[in-house]
């Protein structure tokens, strides 16, 4: 094929419009995706290509000159060619957050039966989520959540979800450095056995914290794509695997009902076990299969946002290898099979472990027992390096956000890159220093951001982008999408009401993990 003139793009055989899965446009102005150029004879041959192009062509429309072969590369433009494996790797470890810490506590609320019920309608419902994200993508050939935004709704769409993830992703960054800011002088400080501390500066929180930016996340969030992430991502989850395999121990070698440090300390407490002295088994060592009380609610949202990973999905999509919906979707749907094993087993021995006396974060219940356990004292240094090596990944989509919100037609600029990386990173240590009591804000951002990139911007995205001439509104899967949107509606008003009622009563549930 002869290369084409920009200006010469309004015309299109028959096989450049079905190089694009459902070309018919569902708004005027649709139809230029059609434009897009590709060899009919490749598409004959190979199915494979003509689906890659139906990926990556609209997007070169999108973003690009209609120019075939000189096409400036654009920030959004990546050569895919992370694997299927590090891609795996980046996208779990996505998911995986402190708030794994949280699940025993949340078992303890709701009991083993309806924990494993609840975490695996969470667990579909975020594959589900996913697929429509990419179902989207594919349909547009955009791999970016805000110009799904943007194609769905225009700059008001787009300005929409930019926001979202920023504002989300900003508070999860924060609260790990809020983890490394509470957590890591106190490992220091059990390490050396330092009983007293005398303001040495390497037990100042707020300069670890800076310390840890500097030397490992900024580096980390300095690389130009993704998935050069995927070893430490690979070396993150290690850590939180190091994390369950010692909780699993643990449950074998610690009594019940266990003993405090400060009773600990005087009494032995070997002849402690589970039976009482009738010989029958004491009931806090019974392990509950459903609980209901008033903590019960409150956990829910802690389940319903414990995959979350969506702004994560469309940047790793774009940079995996010979991408497809099919093998994204695969990528998505290990990555939680993944975690909803490690959530479920590290939930289950935790609560095993302490039963009704485990806290909202189950490591401060282990340091009741012994605060200088080095195996403890070791998975605290592992989930803190995990927690830590999460930051670059949610980094990325906020970056990607910016630039899309602000330079969406830019091309890959090394200054940018980093200023926006060092701009972010700056501005989340000054209010992790300065601001102590921002996590209930952050709380609030949580619970409106939160749903809405999981439950609500996908299904109506996917409602409005998907053409009426393939799925009519009241066909079966627009149906779902948009029950999908009001359960994001009921989670986002339940999350909002406990944290006024938490604000109100002045009992923050919010803040005892912390």
């Amino acid at each position: 094929m002869s290369e084409d003139k920009p200006g010469a793009t309004a015309e299109t055989s028959p096989a450049e419009v079905t190089a694009i899965p459902n070309g018919k446009g569902h708004e005027p102005g649709d139809d230029v995706m059609a434009t897009a150029k590709t060899p009919p004879a490749a598409d004959d041959e190979n199915p494979h290509r003509a689906e890659n192009a139906a990926f990556n062509l609209p997007e070169s429309q999108e973003f690009l000159s209609a120019v075939e072969d000189k096409k400036t590369t654009r920030f959004t433009d990546f050569e895919g060619k992370t694997s299927f494996g590090m891609s795996v790797f980046n996208l779990g470890n996505a998911i995986m957050g402190s708030g794994i810490l949280g699940l025993a506590y949340a078992m303890a609320n709701t009991g083993v039966i309806l924990f494993l019920i609840l975490l695996t309608v969470v667990a579909v419902l975020s594959s589900y989520s996913i697929h429509l994200l990419l179902k989207c993508s594919g349909i547009v050939g955009i791999r970016a959540y805000e110009q799904l935004g943007y194609r769905a709704f225009g700059t008001p769409g787009k300005m929409a979800a930019g926001i979202a993830i920023t504002l989300q992703n900003i508070g999860a960054m924060s609260s790990y450095l809020y983890i490394v800011k509470y957590e890591f002088p106190l490992v220091i400080q059990a390490f050396l056995k330092v009983d007293q501390p005398s303001g040495e500066w390497f037990l100042n929180g707020n300069y670890l914290v800076i310390i840890v930016s500097i030397a490992v996340i900024l580096p980390l969030a300095l690389m130009k794509q993704l998935g050069y992430l995927g070893y430490t991502s690979g070396f993150s989850l290690s850590c939180m695997v190091f994390f369950l395999a010692a909780v699993i121990y643990k449950k074998f070698n610690i009594p019940c009902p266990f003993v405090d440090f400060a009773f600990n300390s005087t009494v032995s407490a070997v002849n402690v076990s589970t039976m009482d002295p009738g010989g029958e088994v004491d009931p806090a060592c019974i392990p509950k299969m459903a609980n209901l009380n008033s903590q019960t609610a409150y956990t829910i949202p802690i389940l319903a946002f414990a995959f979350v990973c969506h702004p994560e999905v469309l940047p790793i999509y774009t940079e995996l290898r010979n991408p497809t919906q099919k093998k994204m979707q695969h990528v998505a749907n290990i990555s939680i099979t993944v975690m909803y094993v490690m959530y479920f087993l590290a939930a289950l021995f935790g609560y095993l472990t302490f039963y009704g006396e485990v806290e909202a974060e189950l490591l401060h219940t282990y340091s009741r027992i012994d605060p200088y356990d080095t195996l403890i004292l070791c998975v605290r240094v592992a989930v803190l390096t995990a927690v830590t090596l999460t930051v670059p990944i949610v980094l990325f989509p906020v970056r990607r956000a910016i630039q899309q919100m602000i330079f969406p037609n830019k091309t890959f600029n090394w200054l940018r890159h980093i200023a926006i990386a060092f701009v972010l990173l700056t501005f989340i240590n000054l209010l992790v220093i300065f601001a102590p009591n921002i996590l209930g804000i952050f709380g609030v951002i949580g619970a409106t951001s939160a749903p809405c990139l999981i439950f609500i911007f996908p299904a109506i995205f996917y409602i409005r982008i998907v053409p009426k001439e393939e799925e009519p509104l009241r066909s079966a899967p627009k149906i779902m999408a948009a029950c999908f949107a009001g359960l994001g509606f009921l989670f986002m008003i339940m999350s909002l009401s406990f944290i006024i009622i938490d604000w109100t009563t002045g009992t923050s549930k919010a803040a005892s993990g912390h």
